[in-house]
């Protein structure tokens, strides 16, 4: 017997007969948002996009060629792609060098960093936003190991797939970028964070494909809860607005198709005349942070990460099963952990993309949970996608932001090109068509993604 089985054996006799006791040896630490940063269809950064939100602003525009992102393809073929879509509506990120633009020279034109992809560069765009915000800048080496990353991503780079693809094609492999990979890869974003701050606690990415956003804020609240850092900088980017990613949503039916000619009155959560979601793009970061370790140092405090639910559907690749099953386990599951009751709850964000089917069996899980509210009339419900169109893996990150700057402004966003509400959302569960302003003490947003994939986050009033 060698060595290591003896020590094996030694440990097996030694706790045998033992009970083993469950509980934790410490308390649960509590986990609260200290910055926010935001990149969006509706704006850049985060004053500027919640002043627009709350306005009824939208950030959906028409299509055109160059959004295709097809630079290495003649004029023809990206002509031809693009007539043959029958989607011509998204919701692109504004840039320029105004207030309220990506600057695509800071973030992107970088000569010395040619492994960053635009999904990358939103990420570092909205964490410096953040980090600026909650004026976390550790100099120190025990803080910095103290800090680390959560940013997950939907897809990567599809264009530049795409583009490697045609390379390979044609024959050119010695055109390949050396830098294909980490402009590729969907962790890279939460690894060029880190690289540029020195942040070296934990380093993840969640790809939950439209709850990424939700998953990455919520992994990184756990990972505070149980020690592994007192900071994380969390949050979900995506750049999906290239022929590929478009063209393949046309072929699953599952774009807006009717609103070509009136891009803006194309997203429409919970309306009657809503026929598919509208793509978008962006990144929302957020920095969490140890309610003490925030407390000592002054931190400015937005609100209390209270609750993480999590659930799968188990019934089919795009579609949530019809009683609304999953959605009803995330955010019961968000509701038990938090310690809340359902009639506490003032204000859901609501994944609702603007697509018959699922904007309506979200409205059936939320009246299963809410039930309760059914005689109080006080719970206010929206769907912030109208505005900014569906943001895939940053849609969880950049609502949840909307849910923080909820609570910390009472105000509730409404819910633009509501005209007239489908009959399943009905009495107190009837959207919001207008801001609303209103004390609220805790507030739910909710994401779910392809494949069955459903988070619900529980924020809390600080006060």
């Amino acid at each position: 017997m060698t060595a290591f089985m003896r020590t094996r054996w030694e440990l097996v006799r030694r706790f045998s007969g033992r009970t083993f006791d469950p509980s934790p040896a410490t308390p649960r630490r509590r986990v609260v948002v200290t910055g926010l940063g935001l990149v969006t269809p509706v704006g850049c950064g985060v004053e500027t996009t919640w002043r627009r939100l709350v306005e009824g602003h939208c950030g959906v525009r028409a299509l055109c060629p160059a959004d295709l992102r097809m630079e290495g393809f003649d004029e023809e073929t990206v002509m031809y792609t693009y007539e043959q879509l029958a989607s011509k509506v998204v919701a692109s990120v504004p840039c320029g060098k105004e207030e309220g633009e990506f600057d695509e020279e800071k973030w992107l034109q970088a000569k010395e960093n040619k492994s960053v992809a635009r999904f990358i560069a939103y990420a570092l765009c909205s964490a410096d936003e953040a980090l600026r915000d909650a004026k976390w800048y550790p100099d120190d080496l025990e803080s910095k190991e103290k800090t680390g990353v959560s940013i997950g991503g939907g897809t990567g780079s599809i264009s530049d797939i795409l583009d490697a693809a045609k390379l390979i094609c044609e024959k050119r492999i010695r055109r390949l970028s050396p830098f294909f990979i980490p402009r590729i890869l969907i962790n890279m974003a939460a690894g060029h964070i880190s690289m540029k701050y020195g942040f070296m606690g934990p380093n993840h990415a969640a790809v939950t494909a439209c709850a990424t956003g939700a998953h990455s804020i919520g992994d990184a609240a756990r990972m505070i809860q149980f020690g592994d850092a007192d900071v994380m900088v969390a949050g979900g980017t995506e750049s999906s607005i290239d022929a590929l990613s478009v063209a393949v949503r046309c072929r699953r039916l599952a774009l807006s198709t009717k609103y070509n000619s009136l891009p803006e009155a194309a997203s429409r959560p919970f309306d009657c005349g809503r026929d598919g979601f509208v793509i978008g793009e962006g990144c929302g970061v957020v920095v969490l942070e140890e309610l003490d370790h925030a407390v000592q140092r002054g931190a400015k405090i937005y609100a209390e990460l209270r609750g993480y639910g999590m659930s799968g559907d188990a019934y089919h690749i795009t579609q949530p099963h019809t009683d609304g099953r999953g959605a009803t386990l995330a955010m019961t599951r968000a509701l038990d952990q938090s310690g809340i009751n359902p009639h506490d709850i003032d204000y859901i964000n609501a994944h609702a993309t603007s697509t018959p089917l699922g904007d309506a069996i979200e409205a059936k899980a939320i009246e299963n949970v809410f039930s309760d509210h059914a005689t109080s009339g006080c719970l206010a419900i929206s769907s912030t996608k109208g505005a900014t169109g569906h943001l895939l893996g940053a849609a969880g990150s950049v609502e949840a932001i909307f849910t923080i700057l909820a609570i910390h402004h009472g105000i509730a966003p409404l819910t633009i090109n509501l005209e007239k509400p489908d009959p399943a959302f009905r009495g107190p569960f009837t959207p919001l068509s207008a801001s609303l302003e209103l004390p609220i003490r805790a507030a739910l947003s909710n994401s779910f993604g392809f494949g069955g994939t459903n988070a619900s986050l529980l924020f809390t009033n600080p006060s």
